[in-house]
């Protein structure tokens, strides 16, 4: 039987996720106006199916996905796999990280983030003695983990990994690991991330041309593309140029649309925009960790866990974007959630935010509605 409540969804969370998506939808268009209208329409599809998922989420338990928690994550590690198939995987810039289908091309590992949370918050409450024990706990989480990094860093996807260990770490620390197995599991995944960086050419010339002594002077093209964007955003000034007005996602500034719109966004709504952007973000964070809290203080683990990967999730990826963005790391294809043109992961990142709501409404449910929900 299915719980329901008759809470209604939090009216200031949906709006600050309403403002979001709206901007997000304006940039896309303003930052690939140039190219046509087709990516603000397909922007506007992949809102649509989005909040479509969302509402499906909105009207059943969390129960329901930690009872099906094994079996999504079976599922993504399936398509994981399916991205090497012939005919069936699409290959851009290197790496093989989707599956074509007729409207846009389907990336799991935008999936797996969700999916692993599913896992992983399940596991935790299954293997809750264990996880304290010295090493048991840590031995068992990465052998979880490595199965899916090992499919990503075949993809040549190292951005999903990192945020997949930035999961797994946040959650494993949640659940009462001891620090020193958690030091020790950041060493290993960090090692190995390492090696991965420095066995690819490619790869670790672009980390070292970054960091390299003055970086106005190399000519990489990766180096170029964070020039660019802070030109944009030293444009915009505080107040911007106008939403429009922008002139370096023309020609200068590649990815305009998804992984360098916050340097549009710097310089078409200035440095004034860049803080409300990040207000808004820090408003559904902040939301989600006091969400989490509540659910563990009712004893509802699976939704604490829950809440707290998705926070953990979103916190790392607009934190990167944000940081490569205004020239703090080197330039690495990661979108910003809700706003960067997308579908994969525009969508899940609407469900998260539904997934969010669905487990505060649950939290403000009456006791004897409570029992039902985990």
């Amino acid at each position: 039987m299915v719980s329901k409540t008759n809470q209604l969804p939090d009216k200031k969370l949906l709006n600050v996720v309403f403002a979001l998506m709206t901007l997000g939808w304006l940039m896309v268009l303003s930052a690939s106006i140039h190219q046509g209208y087709g990516y603000a329409i397909k922007q506007a599809l992949f809102i649509f199916i989005g909040l479509f998922a969302g509402f499906l989420v909105l009207k059943n338990p969390i129960s329901l996905f930690k009872k099906y928690s094994t079996h999504l994550f079976l599922l993504t590690l399936i398509f994981l796999v399916l991205v090497f198939m012939p005919g069936l995987g699409h290959e851009a810039g290197g790496s093989t990280r989707w599956i074509k289908l007729p409207l846009f091309n389907f990336q799991p590992s935008e999936m797996l983030k969700l999916t692993m949370i599913f896992f992983l918050s399940a596991f935790l409450i299954r293997q809750e003695e264990d996880i304290r024990k010295p090493w048991v706990g840590v031995g068992k989480t990465v052998i979880i983990f490595s199965i899916p990094a090992l499919l990503l860093m075949l993809e040549t996807d190292f951005g999903a990994t990192v945020i997949l260990a930035a999961i797994t770490f946040g959650l494993v620390f949640s659940a009462g690991i001891y620090l020193k197995e958690l030091i020790g599991l950041i060493l290993i995944l960090g090692s190995a991330g390492l090696l991965f960086i420095s066995l690819n050419p490619v790869r670790s010339k672009r980390f070292f041309d970054f960091w390299a002594t003055d970086l106005w002077s190399n000519n990489s093209d990766k180096v170029d593309q964070t020039k660019q964007a802070l030109i944009g955003i030293a444009r915009g000034e505080w107040s911007g140029t106008g939403i429009g007005a922008g002139i370096q996602k023309y020609v200068k500034l590649p990815e305009a649309h998804t992984d360098m719109i916050f340097a549009v966004i710097g310089e078409e709504l200035g440095i004034f925009g860049m803080l409300g952007v990040l207000a808004l973000y820090a408003f559904i964070i902040v939301k989600g960790f006091e969400i989490s809290k509540v659910a563990l203080q009712k004893g509802r683990k699976f939704s604490s866990y829950l809440a707290n990967g998705i926070c953990i999730w979103f916190s790392v990826q607009i934190s990167v974007n944000v940081a490569m963005n205004i020239g703090l790391i080197p330039i690495k294809g990661w979108t910003l959630p809700l706003i960067s043109y997308g579908g994969s992961s525009l969508i899940f990142a609407i469900i998260a935010i539904a997934i969010l709501v669905r487990i505060d409404m649950e939290n403000r449910a009456s006791y004897e509605k409570q029992k039902h929900f985990v």
